[in-house]
């Protein structure tokens, strides 16, 4: 079991300037991470060769594993051509993965933010066909590089855990799975222990975060707060401190036998740096609580 950070937690750093990516891979290495994960906001690789190698090499000489590639992507789209374009972009972000050294990629299959009509089972499975080709021609893609391609529960119409495992079994490749994101199903409205306990066994990557929930009829104020598929509110907070049952998840974890990257993701309102490591540092610490018997934590 590896702890560390996606660099999405530190974006205020990186948007301000206050921090760039390569002073965010020393800053996790710095502050007890074992690895990072590349999300390319705040700063782009695509474009930019002799910062990808920069970046290689900078994990290397720090001590910290590139555990993940992460991307936005969207294979419905209206017209044949338009999908293979996607594709297509898809595909060089694999060459810069394994440019990278990367063995392990996440990207969506529908537009991030979509109206509250395309949120339904409905247009789910009137898109799947899209969401499955697409998934399928990265994934063979990647094989080349022995790359496990995945998709996160993310995004309100492929966040559910059953809408996962529908996605999964229908593209049937080996090399794709899922990242799965304890926190995210409560964008849906799901109970994040039970997506959890059903989507655990096709998880190749997990993320952990946490969020503070307030119903639909107890609005909560001001802040960064953002509203569920069912209209309730969520806030990010740091690991641990928020709602989420994270003991009860850890332990399941634990149970299973899991043993590869966990991913700390920070999207809360407090400074992001000190906010991110006392997030690492819940997440050890309630791992290795977990190791004890039970009844003595």
């Amino acid at each position: 079991m590896k702890i560390g950070l996606s660099s999405y937690s530190l974006l205020k750093a990186l948007k301000s300037g206050e921090m760039s990516v390569l002073d965010a891979i020393q800053w996790i290495a710095d502050n007890g991470g074992e690895h990072m994960e590349i999300v390319p906001y705040g700063y782009s690789l695509i474009d930019d060769p002799k910062l990808t190698d920069a970046v290689r090499e900078k994990a290397k000489s720090a001590g910290i594993a590139l555990s993940n590639y992460s991307m936005p992507a969207n294979f419905v789209q209206e017209t044949e051509d338009l999908f293979h374009e996607e594709v297509d972009r898809v595909k060089r972000h694999v060459d810069l993965a394994h440019r990278l050294g990367i063995k392990h990629m996440r990207h969506d299959v529908t537009a991030f933010t979509i109206p509250r009509e395309k949120m339904t089972i409905q247009w789910f499975e009137e898109n799947l066909h899209l969401m499955m080709k697409g998934s399928q021609l990265i994934a063979d893609y990647a094989a080349r590089y022995d790359m496990t391609t995945t998709v996160e529960n993310h995004g309100f119409s492929v966040q559910a855990s059953d809408r996962v495992q529908r996605l999964l079994h229908a593209v049937n490749r080996p090399n794709f799975k899922t990242t799965l994101d304890i926190g995210n199903f409560m964008c849906v409205d799901e109970n994040p222990v039970i997506g959890v306990k059903k989507n655990l066994p096709y998880a190749s990557l997990i993320h952990f975060k946490d969020f503070y929930f307030r119903p639909y009829d107890e609005h909560p104020g001001g802040g960064d707060w953002f509203l569920t598929s069912n209209g309730n509110y969520l806030r990010g907070a740091i690991v641990g401190q928020g709602d989420i049952e994270i003991r009860k998840i850890v332990r399941l974890i634990k149970e299973s036998g899991y043993d590869g990257y966990m991913t700390v993701e920070f999207e809360g309102m407090e400074e992001c740096k000190s906010a991110s490591r006392i997030a690492m540092d819940n997440l050890r610490r309630l791992w290795n609580e977990c190791s004890e018997p039970e009844g003595i934590q």
